[in-house]
């Protein structure tokens, strides 16, 4: 296994951010630089939530009867890894991208040309103009 600090190491290391954001479906090296950030980072926090579970194992196993004393900070450490240690993939994020929601930038549906109708189905501006003016074709 290469160092940290060797060529190797940084010549697989992903360039890119473990999201979908910016990233053109059509440009598939940087859609497969982006699933691949995005499976690494989970992979990451699934062996770190392992290393806390072996260690917590460990001190179960050291300090006996006194592990609710002394194991009590690895215990909360493992539990609150444990929500992210889960690998789900990307297709879901890939598929199911909501600019407002998941754009960093903090943009919202209207901003991207989308508005809410009354019966809570996203509508485009354009409908939403025709329906002001009283036009009902659409």
């Amino acid at each position: 296994m290469p160092t940290p600090e060797s060529k190797a190491f940084l010549a697989k290391k992903p360039t890119v951010p473990p999201t979908f954001d910016g990233v053109d479906y059509n440009d598939t090296t940087r859609l497969k630089a982006a699933q691949d950030a995005i499976l690494r980072d989970q992979w990451v926090k699934c062996m770190k939530n392992r290393l806390i579970r072996q260690e917590l194992q460990k001190c179960y196993f050291r300090e006996g009867v006194n592990h609710l004393e002394k194991c009590g900070r690895l215990r909360e450490l493992y539990f609150e890894t444990l929500k992210d240690a889960k690998i789900k993939g990307y297709l879901f994020e890939q598929r199911n991208y909501i600019p407002g929601r998941d754009d960093p930038s903090g943009q919202d549906q209207v901003s991207q040309g989308l508005s809410r109708r009354s019966d809570g189905i996203m509508a485009t501006v354009p409908e939403k103009v025709a329906k002001e003016k009283g036009d009902d074709r659409l």
